[in-house]
């Protein structure tokens, strides 16, 4: 898998990449079992941040029964699943239709969020929902 970057040697700078990549371990976690909440994001965080602190933690975190399959598959082919996509979608429409009703914003700021929420929605669909076929060999 790539990532090999080289340990960080401060005590500190490890702690703090650990810590950060538990608490990213644990959202994916939540991800998991909570619609509406992401997972790979979080792992790929998780897997920066141990990649950065601790061999063990990195090669737990690539062999995981659960989350190894969400990291290899958006390494190899940058796949998002569909249902990820739709909570995604269905998630931004709704935030983005509360705050229009309850006008607590500037009609700048809704159309400078509609503009983001667009954008990251197009990201997210621009990217394939399966892998091309498992039976083909990878290089």
């Amino acid at each position: 898998m790539p990532l090999k970057k080289k340990i960080s040697q401060s005590p500190l700078k490890r702690v703090l990449f650990i810590g950060v990549g538990v608490i990213a371990v644990g959202l994916g976690a939540i991800g998991l079992i909570l619609p509406g909440i992401p997972t790979t994001p979080f792992l790929l965080l998780a897997l920066w941040a141990f990649s950065s602190s601790s061999r063990r933690f990195r090669i737990w975190l690539l062999r995981h029964r659960w989350f190894a399959p969400l990291i290899r598959n958006w390494q190899r082919e940058r796949v998002i699943p569909m249902q990820a996509k739709i909570i995604a979608a269905v998630s931004m429409v709704t935030s983005w239709l509360l705050l229009w009703w309850t006008q607590s914003l500037t009609i700048w700021l809704l159309i400078l969020i509609a503009v983001f929420f667009s954008a990251v929605l197009l990201f997210l669909f621009s990217k394939p929902s399966k892998l091309r076929s498992t039976g083909a060999k990878r290089q």
